[in-house]
């Protein structure tokens, strides 16, 4: 990925953009939230640091926006568990309790690959721990690819100073444990 022009196009969107990450800055997120950045993000996050609204602050870790952010995928399929008759066949039977309903869904959602929060409700998956994951919309359930990967990504966020289509999906995409069956319909 070239790391100069991503921070080029964000700054004429009007992104405001840091100094990248230290390697002990990385390690202190990673070890606080319990995940590794993919190597792609984590390589653009010691380039540069996108900041401001909609930007996770990883520098700031005590920002409990992050913590907003990383519970946001888990509220979202709670509301539709509640609200939307949301309840995948593959968890078994729902419980009549709604408590025991956002047990189950907490205990899945832990299992499968943690979403890291990219900007506003877009994530990239923390496994497998390799360059090249899609980059997923989250919704509620309401989840789409957004991106094939971290550079198609900032394409269809930022098409405008990309110079590329709107909204655009490159093949193939890798598949990811649990999210990618919400996207393909067979959540």
């Amino acid at each position: 990925m070239d790391f100069a022009t991503v921070k080029d196009k964000l700054q004429e969107a009007g992104v405001r953009c840091d100094r990248g990450l230290t390697e002990a800055e990385v390690c202190l997120a990673e070890d606080l939230f319990s995940f590794r950045f993919p190597p792609d993000l984590k390589a653009l996050l010691m380039f540069v640091l996108p900041t401001g609204r909609g930007w996770p602050n990883w520098r700031d870790v005590e920002d409990p926006e992050i913590a907003r952010r990383l519970i946001w995928p888990y509220e979202g399929m709670c509301f539709d568990i509640e609200n939307n008759v949301f309840w995948p066949d593959s968890w078994g039977a729902k419980p009549a309790s709604l408590t025991e309903a956002f047990e189950i869904a907490k205990q899945e959602i832990e299992a499968a690959p943690k979403l890291i929060p990219v900007f506003g409700h877009r994530y990239l998956p923390d496994r497998p721990s390799l360059e090249e994951n899609p980059v997923f919309s989250v919704y509620q359930t309401d989840i789409i690819y957004y991106g094939s990967n971290l550079w198609n990504y900032f394409e269809n966020e930022f098409s405008d100073y990309f110079g590329t289509a709107r909204y655009h999906i490159s093949d193939p995409l890798r598949p990811i444990e649990f999210w990618s069956d919400y996207v393909d319909g067979g959540g």
